[in-house]
C-alpha cells in the first residue's frame, strides 16, 4: 500500500464535488485530505454547508497549492472555470483529477494537456461511467470478438431538469448536449476509435433559446454508426439512459446506466454464453466515484500508468466539441469528407 495522497479540492460548483469529496473522505487510508477552496461567494453561500465538506478547512488557492506535500488536485469548479483551474494547478506541479467536460476551447484544453505531458503529471477526467460494471463488460465482450463485427451503437443520456437548471446550461453554447455527451463520446471512442464523420444536430423545443435535445452521429469504417443523444425535457429520462452496442452475432444492451443493468443477446453460444436473451450478472455497484478515485491514487503514487492517457483524452474532446457543433480549427476537425 503507498503512502496516502495529499490532495485538496478546488471548487465546489461542480454538480459531482460533494460526492467527490465524500468519495475522498470514505478512504483516509488513501487519501489525506488537506482542505477545499470555493473562492465564488455563490457557491460558498450555497454548498459550504454540505456534510461533505463538514470540518474541513476552507482555504484560498494559493494557500492550497503551496502547502507543503501537495500531490493532487480534484478540480471541481463551476463548468466554464475547469480548463483555467487545471492550468494553475499543473503550473503548480500538481496531478488532477478534472471533472467534465473538457471546455468549449479546444486550444485550451490542448495546453493544459501537452503541459501536464511535459511535466509528468497525470490528468484525469471525470468520466464516471468508465468504471461502471455493465460497461466493462460490454468492452471486454466486444474486445474478445462476442459480438462479431460492430455495426451500430446507440447511446443516450437524458433527464427532466427545471427553470433553474435550464439557466445554468444556457451558460454553454451547446447546452445539454455539451453537458452530458462527453460522457458517452468517451464510451464510443473506447470501443471503436477515431470516427471518420461526425455530424451535428443541436435542437431547441423551447423559446429560451436552450439547446436541449442534442443529436449526433458519428460515422466509422465498415458501415458502423454511432449515435449519441442527450436531452434534458425527457420526462424520467435517467430510467431510459442507455448504451447499445450491436454486433452481427450478437448485442449488449445497458439500460438503465446506474445502477447497471445488462444484457446479452447471441445468435449462436460463445464460450459460457448461451444463445437467446440473458442478464449478466454483475456485483452490486460501490460508491459512483470510489474506483475511480482509486485508480487515480494509484497513477499519482507511481503503481499503473493511466489507462486514459492524452491522445484519448484529445481525441474525446474533439469528438464532443464537434458532435455539439462547436467552430474548431481545421486540424481538430474529425470529418475526414
Amino acid at each position: 500500500m503507498h503512502q496516502r495522497i495529499k490532495i485538496g479540492q478546488i471548487g465546489i460548483g461542480h454538480n459531482h464535488a460533494a460526492e467527490k469529496m465524500n468519495t475522498l473522505r470514505r478512504f483516509p487510508d488513501i487519501f489525506e485530505v488537506v482542505g477545499v477552496v470555493e473562492e465564488d461567494p455563490v457557491w460558498f453561500q450555497k454548498r459550504s454547508i454540505l456534510e461533505a465538506y463538514r470540518g474541513l478547512k476552507w482555504m484560498t488557492e494559493e494557500e492550497l497549492l503551496s502547502t507543503p506535500g501537495l500531490q493532487a488536485v480534484a478540480v471541481e469548479t463551476d463548468g466554464k472555470d475547469l480548463v483555467p483551474t487545471a492550468l494553475r494547478c499543473i503550473g503548480a506541479g500538481k496531478h488532477i483529477h478534472l471533472d467534465k467536460p473538457g471546455g468549449e476551447n479546444m486550444a485550451l484544453f490542448r495546453t493544459l494537456m501537452s503541459k501536464a505531458k511535459e511535466a509528468d503529471l497525470t490528468v484525469q477526467l471525470g468520466y464516471m461511467y468508465r468504471y461502471n460494471a455493465a460497461i466493462r463488460f460490454c468492452k471486454e465482450a466486444v474486445k474478445k470478438g462476442v459480438l462479431g463485427h460492430i455495426f451500430e451503437i446507440d447511446a443516450v443520456m437524458s433527464r427532466y431538469d427545471g427553470e433553474e437548471y435550464r439557466e445554468w446550461l444556457m451558460n454553454f453554447r451547446a447546452g445539454a448536449m455539451y453537458i452530458f455527451a462527453g460522457h458517452l463520446i468517451d464510451l464510443i471512442v473506447s470501443i471503436l476509435g477515431k470516427p471518420e464523420r461526425i455530424t451535428s444536430f443541436p435542437e431547441k423545443t423551447r423559446p429560451d433559446g436552450l439547446v436541449d435535445n442534442g443529436f449526433a452521429v458519428m460515422e466509422y469504417p465498415g458501415g458502423c454508426v454511432a449515435t449519441v443523444r442527450t436531452a434534458v425535457v425527457e420526462v424520467e429520462g435517467m430510467k431510459r439512459r442507455n448504451f447499445i452496442v450491436c454486433g452481427d452475432r450478437g448485442t449488449v444492451t445497458i439500460q438503465p446506466l446506474e445502477p447497471p443493468i445488462a444484457y446479452l443477446t447471441l445468435l449462436e453460444p460463445f464460450e459460457n454464453w448461451a444463445a437467446g436473451r440473458q442478464e449478466i450478472p454483475l456485483l452490486p455497484p460501490e460508491g459512483r466515484y470510489d474506483e475511480h478515485m482509486k485508480e487515480f491514487a494509484a497513477i499519482v503514487a507511481g503503481e499503473i500508468e493511466n489507462p486514459y492517457p492524452p491522445e484519448h483524452e484529445l481525441l474525446v474532446q474533439r469528438c464532443l466539441l464537434e458532435a455539439c457543433g462547436y467552430p474548431l480549427q481545421k486540424e481538430d476537425i474529425i470529418s475526414s469528407r
